[in-house]
């Protein structure tokens, strides 16, 4: 074990946790307009999850319910009222409990899509990159194939594949997560590689090789430690990219039923005739819904990804305090 290394690991522990954490340091180096732009990507984002967490609470009725308390129907394609906060939508739903519980469905989806990019991309990304050799070639063309198709549309193939087009609440989630995965998993693999072919030329992983480290604690220990630092952006930045990918999905009828489960861009296709009669309230609420959603989420991941340089961090500090960038 080389004599820089232990130094360095006991500065690093000694470090506050505040320092450590990725979206509180970050947070907590930020200045000017960069920290305005995460704030609210950040108030977007944790409201987005209160609401996906609490839905059930937080909606009047249910996803698919038709009747109110007294059992009289809601009617389809309703306007606002007291009964109906939002209206009601051509097959009778009420639009804020839809609207509501869409966002449990996305945050799902953007969760089971996120743990299986991540472990899949970052694994074979250590392995391609650390060993090398034809493994390495074989699977950065296909990485590359695969990322050269248009993402939405290997989404809908891989959703066909996987649940003929629809299907009930947990098979329509896993096919929207395992189709939004194929299409993630060759960024995780392309940051992540590049990342292990840098970091395993450095002297701390020569010199464990040398004194008989094994191998998969030289993977665990040393390379992958250091090489998914930008991970958190990247996930940050996919999970937007998630929102959207079901959205579409739904919208071209390849999502989850109605019945099944509240999904926005599921309600939003069913939306399109209503709005060329001047009924605003089926499709407002759920295009909203994903333009902020999608907005907070962008708003960190941005922030993030431009605060984890350096460069551009000290350039704004040094702006903000009107000093020189010397």
């Amino acid at each position: 074990m080389p004599t820089g290394v232990l130094p360095a690991a006991a500065t690093l522990a000694r470090r506050p946790l505040s320092d450590r954490l990725p979206i509180v340091s970050h947070l907590k180096h930020s200045v000017g307009w960069q920290r305005t732009m995460l704030v609210v990507g950040l108030v977007l984002t944790v409201l987005f999850v209160i609401v996906a967490a609490f839905a059930p609470w937080i909606a009047p009725y249910g996803y698919a319910q038709r009747t109110g308390a007294d059992g009289q129907d809601f009617g389809t394609l309703q306007p606002p009222s007291a009964r109906n906060l939002l209206g009601t939508t051509v097959s009778g739903f009420d639009v804020l409990s839809r609207t509501i519980w869409g966002a449990q469905t996305a945050l799902l989806v953007i969760v089971c899509a996120i743990l299986f990019s991540i472990f899949i991309g970052i694994f074979i990304g250590l392995i391609s990159g650390y060993f090398g050799g034809w493994l390495d070639r074989v699977l950065v063309v296909i990485a590359d194939a695969i990322y050269a198709f248009p993402s939405l549309l290997l989404a809908i193939v891989m959703a066909i594949v996987i649940s003929h087009g629809q299907s009930k609440l947990w098979g329509g989630i896993l096919a929207a997560a395992i189709s939004i995965t194929v299409v993630f998993v060759p960024q995780y693999f392309r940051v992540v590689r590049s990342e292990v072919v840098r970091v395993k030329a450095e002297p701390f992983v020569e010199s464990a090789r040398v004194i008989g480290v094994p191998t998969l604690r030289i993977l665990v220990r040393h390379v992958l430690r250091n090489s998914t630092r930008s991970v958190p952006v990247v996930l940050t930045l996919n999970a937007s990219e998630a929102v959207l990918t079901l959205a579409g999905l739904g919208f071209l009828g390849f999502g989850i039923e109605a019945t099944a489960a509240s999904e926005w861009g599921y309600d939003l296709s069913r939306s399109v005739s209503d709005v060329t009669s001047h009924i605003w309230w089926t499709a407002i609420p759920p295009g909203v819904a994903i333009v902020l959603v999608v907005l907070g989420i962008t708003l960190v991941g941005e922030s993030l990804s431009d605060l984890s340089d350096p460069r551009l961090r000290r350039r704004r500090r040094v702006a903000a305090t009107g000093g020189d960038d010397e």
